[in-house]
């Protein structure tokens, strides 16, 4: 589970007061979009571009539980539901997630299946922002009801240079980051679809596409 940047918990809000009725969908039981990528492949950009600018696909972020306190303005139910860790771990053990995640002790990160399937009967299209393993356990749960879709930098190499100009990690950290994309890129081959994203606006407009087929397919 991964935990959302600023931008993507502001779509959050906004999506979270957005009407459930979709030119798509009208009624139906939504379905799941499950993004997942190496750190610096542009995730996040085409999430949020589709988000702003495609509100007929009727998205919503998943809602997430998390063990931290609550940030700044942050509401309980809205950007996460924050419970406490003994809370947390009571619910793994009824197997009540979907997929989570401990980042370090005490700190969890998790999706509850009741809340998905809350958000699902409501008839929202529920995307999942999470890292690969967390990726394949929600799609082999779901099946034909979610469409997977893998992130993928054109190379290495590129993808070196885009985390050096992004000029936010130390080199040691870069390197990290790229052993960890290529261990991340063998999963690949376990979604359903891999956008290369040599070129954004043709990568978001390559995504879009997939989405719009999912979502007025009857599966």
């Amino acid at each position: 589970m991964e935990e959302l940047t600023n931008n993507t918990q502001a779509t959050q809000v906004e999506n979270s007061t957005r009407e459930s009725s979709s030119p798509l969908l009208g009624r139906k039981r939504g379905k799941l979009i499950i993004f997942s990528a190496p750190s610096g492949s542009g995730k996040s950009t085409i999430v949020q571009w589709l988000m702003k600018n495609h509100p007929e696909l009727n998205l919503y972020f998943s809602i997430s539980c998390t063990s931290r306190s609550p940030r700044g303005t942050e509401r309980n139910g809205v950007e996460y539901f924050f419970i406490s860790p003994e809370e947390f771990r009571e619910r793994i053990n009824n197997g009540e997630f979907l997929e989570y995640e401990e980042v370090y002790e005490n700190r969890f990160y998790g999706t509850l299946k009741s809340q998905v399937e809350k958000q699902l009967d409501a008839g929202q299209n529920v995307v999942f922002d999470v890292d690969v393993k967390g990726g394949v356990n929600i799609k082999n749960f779901y099946g034909n009801q979610a469409l997977s879709i893998f992130i993928q930098p054109p190379s290495i190499e590129e993808l070196r240079k885009r985390l050096i100009n992004r000029a936010t990690d130390s080199s040691d950290a870069i390197e990290t980051r790229l052993a960890k994309a290529e261990y991340e890129m063998t999963f690949a081959k376990l979604f359903d679809n891999v956008i290369i994203n040599d070129d954004l606006q043709t990568a978001e407009q390559e995504t879009f596409a997939l989405l719009e087929t999912f979502i007025n397919s009857k599966c």
